[in-house]
């Protein structure tokens, strides 16, 4: 008894711990019904009935306005011909790549864009002419 107790105390914590900082991390414009400090506040002073509100309150995880454009299936060895492009169904696992940061990388023309100094091919070539203009200090 006195095990299943600590138990279940140890996953209201966890509930309540997970929820408040769902609450804290929530980005203002989607918060609703309550600010964010109202929330926070919410939670940190009724314990699980906050937290059960907000869980019932708080905006869905998947928003379709997370997607900003369809972006093509990422054919990594080139074997899809330039028709059979348009032929593909888009997926979720579509949908979860064009989500993801790294997935947004990728242009809409398949090629990879530019996204540091040593994806930049013009950086990197003035670098090797650095170096070898200047010889390494023994």
């Amino acid at each position: 008894m006195l095990l299943s107790g600590a138990l279940l105390a140890l996953f209201m914590t966890g509930f309540w711990l997970y929820c408040l900082t769902d609450a804290i991390l929530t980005p203002v414009p989607d918060c609703r019904g309550l600010s964010r400090q109202g929330w926070v506040a919410v939670i940190a002073v009724t314990f699980i009935v906050g937290a059960l509100a907000w869980l019932i309150v708080r905006r869905p995880v998947s928003d379709s306005a997370l997607v900003a454009m369809p972006m093509p299936r990422w054919d990594p060895d080139g074997s899809c011909a330039a028709g059979d492009a348009e032929n593909q169904i888009w997926t979720d696992a579509d949908d979860g790549v064009a989500r993801h940061p790294a997935g947004r990388g990728k242009a809409a023309d398949g090629h990879a864009a530019v996204k540091g100094p040593d994806d930049d091919p013009e950086f990197l070539r003035a670098l090797d002419q650095a170096i070898r203009r200047n010889p390494p200090v023994s």
